[in-house]
């Protein structure tokens, strides 16, 4: 069969999408043969009618294999994350060497920031020299020898999913949850993986604000990776609030490295979470992860990452020395009261305008700006304690980040915060 037209058909009249017409549309996507107009109906009749379990399997497995799939020779599990993003969400710099340091093997494929999320790659890039592009040889020598590393996806990956990305955003198709399934996923199960474990976000500022949104995508993600080979559980996690004290990329990076070495907190607490789920996936227990942190262990293991792909190698012993801070630093005054509500969105809005973000994808990010010491819920703040503290280019982006943060937050009573870990899906 070469011809989409009756796969569309089949999907549009509610009778499902089978393996040889997944096959058929995801190759057609790759190399062309399938035109713009018929991707966009074949996006629409999925949106509308949906695949079910069978078609989201044959859909993720048929665009994984429209491109390059790594394959692994290891004396460990193969193992990998991936999170719906979030505010302050730097798990993916302190989960990969921990599990490097407990023995597994993480080749991460990330992303970059997307909206008022922040993205790994970005946040990588504020270490100087920190290369994230990476030939296929070179990835596997560094997750041979490291343990990990972290990367950007490679044109030879699902090259199907880069093209119906495209079409979807196009074709008002974006929030079918079949096709953010096999986006995620194809990609993700392209590097050869073993297990996954998945953070969904849920809250304020979560893409899915809604619990029963973000459950209703952990549940697929989680039935269509076990359905395609991969070992894959879910945690739905809070994003009510930032999850580190910082947002931004240098500063996210900073703090990191003092979880790294064993700091407290919800970002240490969250990537202990999702570390035990990957143990569990590949039947181990998770006795001594935390000694891992507070040993120096994953500290190491990040250190060597970060030499290994062209960054400082005394980063660990001299972030200061490596991560330039900004011009501009001012606190968010805020009269006496208690943190009641926050809107996380706007956070990650407010460090995108300072330019720690994009708005379009060729802008320039400048890693110094963002916000530091943010309050969270349930706090005491007032004259001796500010909201955050604005890192800015100049005093102009400063004082209009000042306004944004200060708008983000409201005093009153409550404000006790929810769990950090909502809910976990399970095979």
């Amino acid at each position: 069969m070469t011809d989409p037209r009756p796969v569309i058909a089949a999907v549009r009249d509610g009778r499902g999408l089978d393996g040889p017409g997944a096959a058929l549309i995801a190759q057609g996507l790759a190399d062309g043969s399938v035109s713009d107009a018929q991707a966009g109906a074949f996006a629409m009749a999925v949106l509308v009618k949906g695949v079910g379990v069978p078609g989201r399997v044959a859909l993720t497995r048929a665009m994984r294999d429209s491109g390059h799939v790594l394959h692994w020779d290891l004396p460990g599990p193969v193992v990998d994350k991936h999170s719906t993003g979030g505010v302050g969400d730097a798990v993916s710099l302190v989960l990969a060497p921990l599990l490097a340091a407990r023995g597994m093997f993480v080749p991460m494929i990330s992303g970059r920031g997307l909206g008022h999320t922040g993205g790994t790659l970005d946040k990588l890039e504020a270490i100087p020299g920190y290369r994230c592009d990476q030939a296929e040889d070179d990835l596997r020598r560094i997750v041979r020898t490291v343990g990990c590393a972290i990367v950007a996806a490679s044109g030879d990956f699902a090259p199907a999913d880069r093209r119906l990305y495209a079409i979807r955003d196009e074709s008002a198709t974006v929030e079918s949850i079949d096709l953010i399934t096999a986006s995620i996923l194809s990609k993700k199960l392209a590097a050869g993986l073993q297990a996954l474990v998945l953070d969904v976000k849920a809250g304020s500022g979560a893409f899915l604000r809604k619990s029963e949104s973000s459950l209703r995508l952990a549940q697929a993600l989680v039935e269509t990776a076990n359905g395609a080979g991969c070992g894959t559980s879910a945690l739905i996690t809070d994003m009510d609030q930032p999850l580190a004290r910082s947002a931004g990329n240098g500063l996210e990076v900073a703090e990191s490295i003092r979880v790294l070495k064993g700091e407290p907190g919800a970002l240490r607490d969250l990537t202990l979470a999702l570390a035990s789920e990957v143990l569990r996936l590949v039947g181990q227990g998770d006795d001594g992860l935390a000694d891992l942190l507070d040993s120096g262990a994953a500290a190491e293991a990040f250190g060597r990452m970060v030499a290994a792909q062209g960054g400082p190698a005394d980063l660990l012993d001299r972030p200061d020395a490596h991560l330039a801070p900004a011009p501009v630093v001012r606190p968010v005054p805020a009269p006496e009261g208690r943190i009641a509500q926050i809107d996380v969105t706007a956070l990650g809005h407010a460090v995108v305008a300072l330019g720690g973000g994009r708005v379009r994808a060729a802008e320039a990010i400048d890693p110094r700006v963002g916000l530091s010491r943010l309050a969270k819920l349930g706090e005491e703040v007032g004259p001796g304690r500010p909201l955050a503290l604005v890192h800015a280019a100049d005093d102009t982006a400063a004082e209009v980040a000042v306004a944004a943060v200060a708008a983000a937050y409201r005093l009153g009573e409550g404000g006790e915060p929810g769990p950090l870990v909502r809910e976990r899906i399970a095979p």
